[in-house]
């Protein structure tokens, strides 16, 4: 479940920093009762971006199989294989 706090509490930043070390995910901090901002570990922050770069790289391999731009396994082992005398 997400933790969800106010603005307000901010002001423990050492508090904050150990919730943002201990958390699953990232907290949501609200202002006025509305959603403001989000913060996270940097550890955390790369893990996302990490995944949001497999993600990506997984919708582009998935758009090449569609278009038919595909190798031969096989093939391209043997060619590479070839070009340097392995």
């Amino acid at each position: 479940m997400p933790r969800i706090i106010p603005i307000k509490d901010l002001k423990n930043t050492s508090e904050i920093s150990q919730m943002c070390q201990e958390a699953t995910e990232p907290i949501y901090i609200t202002k006025n009762g509305y959603g403001d901002m989000v913060i996270m570990s940097v550890k955390m922050y790369e893990e996302k971006l990490y995944m949001l770069d497999v993600y990506n790289k997984l919708a582009a391999a998935e758009a090449q199989i569609s278009l038919g731009k595909v190798l031969d396994g096989d093939a391209s082992i043997k060619n590479i294989r070839e070009k340097y005398n392995v």
